[in-house]
Formats: C-alpha cells, structure tokens, sequence
C-alpha cells in the first residue's frame, strides 16, 4: 500500500563532515572550491580541445567527451551546495530540492558507470577485432549508445525518486552526508525502509556491477589478446591504447567496490570516515580525469600541445619585434 505524505519536513540539514572543528570549515571549503574550480577548468579544457581539434573526432575522444560531461555535472550537483555549507554557513537545502538532488546523483553515477563499459568496449574490439573495430565503432555509432545510455539510466534513479518522495518524513530533517543521496533521506522516513532499501540496493548492483562484469570480461580478453603477440613492443604498444581507460575505471570501481566488500565482511567505519572516503571516490576522479587523458592520451597531448605552441610562438615574436 502506498505511503501518504504525512512529512512536517520542510528542509533538511546537510552535516557534511560530522567530526570537522568549526576552526577547519574555512580550509574544507577552499579546498572544496579548488577541487571544484579544478574539475570545471579540466573538463572544460577536454570540451574546448574536442571543439578546435578535428583530429580528436574519433569514437575513443567522443567516449571522453560523455566522461567529462557526466563529470562537470556531477560536481556541478554535489560540491556548491556542500561549499556554501561551510563558506557561508548554509547547510539548508529545501525538501523538494533533496530529492532533486537525490535524483542527479544517481541518474549521473549511473551514466558514469555506462560510459565506462562503453570505454571498455571500446578497447576490446580495438585489440580483440581490429579489423572489425573500423565497422562496428563508428563516431555515428558510439553516438547513439552515449545517447542511450543517457536514456536508460534515467529510469531506474526516477523510480527511486517517486517511491520516496511520498514517504512520511516527521521526525529528524537531519542528513549525514555532503549530499542527499537514497540512503541518507529514506532513513529518516517515520516507516519501514526495507521494502523502498532492497531495491534501491538491487539498481545499485545492477548499476555497479552489470558494467564491472563486462569490463573485466574485456580486460581479460585484451591481456589474452595481448600475450598472443610475438614481439615486446607490438604488447606494449597495445597496452598502453589501454592504460588511460584502464586508469580511469579503476579510480572509478577500486574505492566503491573496496567499501562494499568492506562493509559486507564486518568492517566498520566511522560515520566520518565513511563521508570521507565517499567524497574522495566521487569528486576527485572528475578532477583527475582531464589531467589522465591529456597525459595519457596521445592525440589530445599533442593538441594540447598544439594549443600551447599557439599561444607562446606570438609572444615570442613580439619581444623579439620590441628588442628588434
């Protein structure tokens, strides 16, 4: 039987960080706004060098380039609110605006895990089929999947959304999280929480670990592929097509997948803690990712490089045309 919104909350409270000392909140919130300065900045780098760059239209950058738009806007959603907490002493956000926000989080984290199985996907048949790689992958196709994908995991996250939203909420308005996630708001509902809990915890799985399967699936394929190879450079050169994708999954997977197993054998983590190490798995990828791809990736260093040469060879000449 459905719930009737009975709720006295109006708003709810963000704790952020529970343990930080009032001394702390104006570090955590300048670091807050680097990480965040830091991410838009990348991200938007990796927008302006797709634009400028034509070299860069190719299916492995137009993977990228949903990668760094799941990024902006997930950082987008999450750290503002968290940093005007401690900034500016607003750590208030209104009843409807939680479910909002609720609903990004998991709508963008599905995405995310999405296009990661799209990057493995990618690399798979690029070692495994080369020669179908050309005919299967094209820019018009990885298109339409990123598309979809955007699609699809809308669906899910919105469920979770309309089945909580009319819960009763009449007692604490209090979240103990940086954001309004599931977990955080359905607890403080005044009924059970197990039939709206198992299967939140069921999408997340499917979420998490439907797309891990597959990727090790084709990472282990590739290192078979890999092997088969008779000279040491053709394996190396075909491994590191790899090592930027395989980075980026890992920073992904590696720490939410640590604290899901963590949590299942008995260990336990303070209510601290536990913040902590959800913030660093869920903001620092987006900041380090543009600087892995720019790295890592060849044709987008060389642009990157390209960009730079621009800007530095004019300069030169004019000093020179001054001392001249």
């Amino acid at each position: 039987m459905a719930e009737e919104n009975q709720s006295t909350v109006t708003e709810f409270i963000l704790t952020g960080f529970p343990g930080l000392h009032s001394k702390y909140q104006g570090i955590v919130s300048a670091v807050l706004f680097l990480v965040y300065s830091l991410t838009m900045i990348g991200n938007a780098t990796i927008f302006f060098l797709f634009a400028t760059d034509r070299s860069l239209h190719k299916p492995m950058y137009y993977i990228i380039l949903n990668l760094s738009a799941c990024d902006i806007l997930f950082s987008t959603t999450t750290l503002p609110k968290i940093i005007s907490k401690y900034w500016f002493q607003s750590g208030t956000i209104s009843f409807t605006a939680c479910f909002v926000q609720m609903y990004f989080v998991h709508y963008l984290g599905s995405v995310n895990s999405y296009i990661l199985f799209l990057m493995a996907l990618d690399r798979y048949l690029a070692i495994c089929h080369p020669l179908r790689y050309p005919l299967v992958l094209k820019n018009s196709t990885i298109c339409i999947i990123s598309i979809t994908a955007w699609v699809i995991a809308n669906a899910a996250p919105l469920m979770l959304v309309i089945r909580a939203y009319p819960l009763p909420y009449c007692a604490s308005n209090i979240i103990n999280h940086c954001y309004c996630d599931h977990i955080g708001i359905t607890v403080l509902a005044c009924t059970d929480r197990a039939p709206y809990g198992f299967p939140a915890f069921v999408f997340a799985m499917v979420v998490l670990l439907g797309p891990l399967a597959f990727i090790l699936f084709s990472y282990c394929s590739i290192i078979i592929a890999v092997l088969k190879i008779a000279n040491w450079q053709g394996r190396l050169k075909s491994l590191s097509t790899c090592s930027t994708q395989l980075i980026i999954i890992s920073l992904y997977y590696s720490p939410r997948c640590f604290v899901y197993l963590a949590s299942n054998v008995g260990i336990k983590f303070s209510a601290d803690m536990r913040i902590v190490t959800i913030m660093l798995y869920s903001l620092c990828p987006p900041m380090i990712n543009p600087l892995i791809y720019c790295l890592r990736a060849k044709d987008m260093r060389e642009s990157l490089r390209k960009h730079f040469n621009k800007r530095t060879v004019p300069q030169k000449e004019q000093v020179s045309a001054i001392c001249n």
